[in-house]
């Protein structure tokens, strides 16, 4: 009877498996990378292997991390977060931690750990109803890396009873795999509310990436470019245009003056000429004056102190804070506005938010449409 008890309880453990594994994508970004300094931190904390590497060549790095931060379960700053820069959290030097990667690298990446990878990801398609004639927005909140939960409630409540105000058709989702080109062609725009990490496989990068550069709509919202460390270049680079670079931390959140450049009189209006709001204020290591956007609002470095953790130097001089671009023949939107719930209650901020919207899924004076599809 024992036997056939550990024989049914084997059978089972392996019937389990498989079926995790096959609910789990396995086409997810980094899969298949060896391990390094440079990899998603919660990718070392899945492996027991390349954790220990850490643990004995690096000694007390990963003690001390909070677990509520750092956990090996997403959503977890750990997914946002890499040996380097953990290097840096704690006041070192980020290629203090270059001696690592040898051994690391060493490490195979077997399928347990290939699956452990993509288990943050999802295939799940939400079905979604959407009708004719006015505008159909998908809210999207999936987030793998930093979650703060008041901020994200905050705007997701405030765009929902904007829409209702306007006639928008607007749903939410926190899966990944509404992005495929089905569900996508049901928008005119999608909203991504404070996302964070690393979210979407190969498969609904390709679909999301050909959805803007054919036409759709994107405005981001805060977080959604506030990520220490990115593994998608293209998001960064092209889609917003700016890489983060930190926000302040003396204190985190200051009241600064907000700037209106006159290029960006579509997507003001009903704005005053500047006005002074206390949120977080992000600082990026790349202008995206320079990058081809056109700039809504700047802040004025004069009116709060830009300096992070650590003492770093934030001043960017000319301090975009929100623009817009095209990417192909869709229409782009980002606002690093949003950090503090009470910024979704401003009626600024609001006004600011619902201008994007009109502009993205009804167009304005920057036109993208002319553009070419790559």
């Amino acid at each position: 009877m024992e036997v056939l008890k550990r024989i049914l309880l084997a059978v089972f453990a392996l019937t389990f498996a498989n079926s995790v594994e096959a609910r789990v994508p396995l086409d997810c970004p980094l899969r298949d990378a060896p391990y390094s300094t440079n990899s998603p931190l919660i990718d070392i904390l899945l492996s027991p292997a390349a954790k220990a590497v850490v643990d004995s060549h690096a000694p007390g790095l990963l003690r001390g991390l909070p677990p509520q931060m750092f956990g090996p379960v997403a959503p977890s700053f750990s997914a946002i977060m890499t040996l380097r820069g953990v290097a840096g959290f704690a006041g070192k030097a980020p290629e203090s931690v270059a001696s690592l990667d040898a051994p690391l690298a060493a490490v195979p990446v077997t399928a347990a750990d290939k699956v452990a990878r993509c288990a943050r990801y999802d295939n799940d398609r939400p079905k979604f109803v959407m009708p004719a004639g006015r505008p159909r927005i998908l809210l999207f909140e999936k987030m793998t890396g930093f979650r703060d939960g008041p901020s994200v409630d905050a705007a997701h409540a405030a765009m929902l009873a904007m829409a209702q105000k306007k006639g928008w058709a607007m749903v939410a989702t926190d899966k990944g795999g509404a992005m495929n080109p089905a569900t996508l062609a049901k928008f005119d725009l999608v909203i991504w509310n404070n996302v964070s990490g690393d979210v979407l496989t190969l498969t609904q990068r390709d679909a999301f990436r050909k959805y803007l550069e054919k036409g759709g709509g994107f405005i981001g919202i805060h977080g959604s470019a506030g990520d220490p460390f990115t593994f998608w270049d293209w998001y960064v680079d092209t889609l917003i245009g700016a890489r983060f670079a930190g926000h302040p931390m003396a204190p985190q959140f200051q009241d600064a003056r907000i700037m209106v450049e006159p290029e960006g009189a579509a997507l003001t209006s009903g704005l005053p000429s500047d006005w002074v709001m206390k949120d977080e204020w992000y600082s990026f290591t790349t202008n995206p004056r320079k990058s081809g956007s056109t700039i809504i609002a700047t802040l004025d470095e004069t009116s709060y102190n830009p300096v992070g953790m650590r003492g770093q130097q934030l001043r960017m001089g000319d301090h975009p804070i929100v623009w817009s671009r095209c990417v192909g023949r869709g229409r782009v939107f980002y606002s690093a506005i949003g950090h503090r719930p009470e910024v979704y209650s401003d009626s600024r901020h609001l006004m600011l938010l619902e201008n994007a919207v009109s502009w993205t899924t009804e167009g304005g004076k920057q036109d993208c449409s002319a553009n070419p599809y790559p």
